[in-house]
């Protein structure tokens, strides 16, 4: 990777675009076609890593304008990654095509009405965990008040937007109580101290997904750890980052440096495949920042996925000699990979060794694990119908196994592979990593 020539576009000033042997290497290669959503759903070498690179190059060095097909394609993109799990060359696509998308944003190349509804979403209402919250809260009075259900049954939201009608079974259900509001800052180990662990409660995961921060966090303590949240933390700026929003992203990122880095921590442990992977970036986004570029690689040093950690001290030992009394025995279980953690994180092994660990279960695999469900962030919103598309499959693949429990680590893809499963009438429960093993074993 090497910066652009002086005299190229000025719609791309400042973003990092392979070099020519690396191009010519792609359009010799290939092998990330067949890994790629957006490219097995046209068949198109433009909706394909190999293509998009292409595109990003042209635009850089001033040979294509920056024109309404250019942004509708890197928007196409899920952002998934997978392309560089089968990259030989080690290209780091996932970062050319969100630079791609933060001067598009940043330059206003975007429709009006997205770059209105980003500005206030990703940049005004998660910038700051206090607006969330309020947010959150007018969203629980609407979900619990019987208010949403008596206008879906009245068909008044269709009549006014078929597509916000379409979203609605995408919305989370917000906690009764926010992780964030239960949590003591620091909550001691269940036995002898281990280890010293900081959590991040998030942004969704917090409103949303408020139990799963709870379970995580006890599943932690029974594992010997001191957990510490610090009062300064916020989200980590991974939805901003992917959509554009790069500027708001570092501000938030920088926040959250500085909340963990003046702890004393062993490691930082996530339950967010999205989160994670991004707080694992943090290095490469402040590497030029020689006031906290130190702090942002330490914190990106310690941090690790629930599963990964678990792994790491050998947790799973605990899984295997506990007793049959379990919910889940005589289960069929099954693991889909969340995006960000098997292409990004790279982390694959863990959670399948802490499933295959526990007793009275039959683990199976699912065909194309590692397929996006078409959750990724945002996407599932902005591009709907697309998304659609990519949750047929992931519930195809689920139909022929047929198992009674899928076990996943991301609350988008909670959320899309439910919406699959709700339209399909299967009665398979569908349960984040964490809940599922502080279930198994009875934290």
């Amino acid at each position: 990777m090497f910066k652009q020539k002086e005299n190229n576009s000025s719609a791309f000033k400042g973003v990092d675009v392979p070099n020519y042997d690396v191009i010519v290497n792609c359009m010799h290669c290939g092998l990330c076609l067949p890994t790629c959503p957006t490219y097995a759903l046209t068949g198109y070498e433009k909706s394909s890593p190999r293509g998009r690179i292409r595109l990003i190059k042209a635009v850089a060095d001033g040979i294509l304008p920056m024109t309404e097909s250019f942004v509708e394609e890197m928007n196409f993109c899920l952002d998934c990654q997978a392309c560089e799990t089968a990259c030989p060359a080690g290209v780091k696509y996932g970062s050319l095509v969100e630079a791609a998308r933060s001067q598009i944003y940043e330059k206003g190349y975007e429709k009006k009405l997205s770059t209105f509804l980003k500005s206030v979403f990703l940049e005004w209402i998660f910038k700051r965990h206090t607006r969330l919250k309020f947010v959150a809260r007018l969203l629980r009075i609407y979900q619990t008040t019987g208010l949403q259900d008596a206008l879906q049954r009245s068909g008044l939201v269709e009549l006014v937007s078929k597509k916000l009608a379409s979203l609605q079974p995408l919305t989370p259900r917000i906690s009764t109580v926010f992780s964030s509001d239960v949590l003591p800052t620091v909550l001691e180990p269940k036995g002898e101290l281990r280890y010293r662990v900081g959590f991040l409660t998030g942004c969704i995961m917090d409103v949303a997904y408020s139990d799963i921060n709870v379970d995580t966090v006890e599943l932690l303590r029974q594992a010997g750890c001191q957990v510490v949240l610090p009062e300064r933390q916020g989200c980590c700026g991974s939805l901003q980052a992917h959509n554009g929003g790069m500027r708001v992203a570092r501000e938030m990122a920088r926040s959250n440096i500085e909340a963990f880095g003046q702890l004393s921590l062993d490691y930082i442990v996530m339950n967010s495949a999205g989160c994670g992977a991004f707080m694992k970036e943090y290095t490469h986004l402040f590497e030029k920042d020689q006031e906290i570029s130190a702090l942002a690689r330490s914190l990106s040093a310690k941090t690790k996925d629930l599963t990964e950690f678990l792994t790491q001290i050998g947790f799973e030992q605990h899984f295997s000699t506990s007793a049959l009394d379990h919910p889940y025995v005589g289960k069929r279980v099954t693991y889909h990979d969340a995006c960000h953690l098997v292409h990004t994180q790279k982390v694959v092994t863990p959670p399948r060794k802490l499933l295959r660990s526990i007793s009275g279960i039959d683990f199976i695999e699912l065909p194309e694990s590692s397929w996006c469900c078409g959750s990724a962030g945002i996407y599932n919103i902005t591009r709907y119908k697309d998304s659609m598309q990519l949750l047929e499959r992931k519930i195809d693949n689920v139909q022929k196994i047929a198992p009674d429990v899928i076990v996943t680590g991301n609350p988008g893809c909670l959320v899309q592979i439910q919406h699959g499963l709700n339209i399909r009438g299967l009665s398979v429960e569908l349960v984040h990593t964490a809940t599922f093993l502080r279930r198994v074993s009875g934290a």
